[in-house]
């Protein structure tokens, strides 16, 4: 009994003592109920008593957002240190956000060490007079990313050629190529309404044909599907053929590779017969070197103005030549109201079976009787007139009048090359 009058005093006391310092105690602490108090019963007494945890401090309440306002980010993690990323969302707005955007990212792993300014920094300060120099061995020193030419599958550039590619060749060129006619007669052709393509009559000469597809008709005849080779012949002309095809074809260039053509269905069964032509012209009295080809293409370059190839040309002399001459042909002459100059004139030393003197002449406009026209201006007369060469592809000395030579891509490169 004497013991619990004893915790009785003491908690009575605590309780006034309590009362008495609430006001400089009540922020830190608050006591318990009674119940929460224990004590032992030995003579050393000894109490428990606990505190309540202090009440966390309000937060300020936020501002009202405005225009330069945004949200602080709700995951934040105390103790690790974020870096806000300002973006614009998909509604236009700006917002903060922990990771960086996803273009950042890109251009950082695409990017490439290093800088202009500081390339052009460190070249001026090693050299100053070579400068530009040492700034275009960085800049070929640095390796360029060029993107790869995406990969198809067999399949699909299979589907493309068939279906979506513009492929095919003008009709014109085809019915010529085919050896119906010149390019000139088969547009005529085409106009009088006499070729069909797939069963309608077709007018106009630029429309796109495969002959492997498409039917085609000329005249009620069907065109082969497969086109003949290209061709290429060397020829030297003898003198009386023309180079075209005139009312007397036994006496065109064309007629010496008969043998040629009869033996073709034998060596290409169920090919066209090519339509051999000649590239530009020799008069009838001028022999020497000619080309002949199917290929109109190659006949248009190798006998265009601009491909500006040189042609060679030994001229027998009727009659003595002096100096005054070699410099009246050197000076040229007015041919169709354009004045011609050539590039050589020279004098050829004799040869004992030759008593008539021989001129080299080396022209490159290519004007209609070019070299007869100067040698005219000089005051003298040719007695004969041979090509040698065109380009940089020479008549062999081998090659007998009349004869041929089928080229090959050697032969044809050096034809525009000097």
């Amino acid at each position: 009994m004497a013991a619990a009058a004893t915790v009785a005093m003491a908690a009575l006391s605590l309780h006034r003592l309590s009362k008495s310092h609430t006001h400089s105690y009540s922020h830190t602490y608050s006591f318990r109920t009674l119940p929460r108090l224990t004590c032992s019963l030995s003579s050393s007494l000894k109490f428990n008593i606990s505190f309540a945890p202090p009440k966390p401090k309000p937060k300020p309440e936020p501002e009202t957002e405005g225009p330069n306002q945004f949200p602080e980010p709700e995951d934040v993690t105390a103790g690790q240190l974020l870096i806000p990323w300002i973006v614009r969302g998909e509604d236009g707005n700006l917002k903060l956000q922990s990771e960086p955007p996803p273009s950042l990212l890109n251009a950082l792993a695409t990017a490439q060490t290093g800088t202009k300014k500081e390339k052009k920094q460190t070249t001026k300060k090693n050299n100053n007079n070579n400068g530009e120099k040492e700034e275009n061995k960085l800049r070929s020193s640095v390796p360029l990313q060029r993107s790869k030419p995406p990969q198809y599958s067999k399949a699909a550039r299979r589907f493309y050629n068939q279906n979506l590619k513009d492929s095919g060749t003008r009709l014109s060129k085809v019915l010529a190529a085919s050896g119906v006619a010149s390019r000139r007669s088969c547009e005529e052709l085409i106009f009088e309404g006499k070729v069909t393509v797939n069963g309608s009559v077709c007018n106009t000469p630029q429309t796109r044909v495969d002959p492997a597809k498409d039917v085609i008709y000329v005249n009620g005849n069907r065109l082969p599907k497969r086109q003949p080779r290209k061709v290429y012949f060397a020829l030297n002309k003898p003198k009386g053929y023309i180079c075209s095809f005139g009312g007397n074809e036994s006496k065109s260039v064309i007629s010496l590779f008969d043998d040629y053509l009869n033996s073709w269905d034998k060596k290409h069964s169920g090919v066209p017969m090519p339509r051999l032509f000649t590239v530009g012209r020799l008069d009838v009295a001028t022999t020497g070197l000619i080309i002949v080809t199917n290929d109109g293409d190659f006949a248009q370059k190798l006998s265009h103005p601009s491909s500006n190839l040189s042609k060679e040309y030994i001229a027998t002399i009727d009659g003595s030549v002096h100096k005054r001459h070699l410099i009246a042909i050197s000076e040229g002459t007015t041919i169709e109201g354009v004045h011609c100059t050539p590039d050589i004139v020279e004098l050829l030393p004799r040869q004992p079976d030759v008593q008539r003197a021989r001129l080299r002449i080396v022209v490159h406009e290519g004007r209609k009787h070019e070299v007869r026209e100067l040698v005219k201006n000089a005051g003298l007369e040719i007695h004969s007139l041979k090509r040698v060469r065109i380009g940089g592809f020479k008549l062999p000395s081998d090659l007998g009048i009349g004869q041929y030579i089928e080229l090959n891509p050697t032969n044809l490169n050096a034809l525009v090359m000097e």
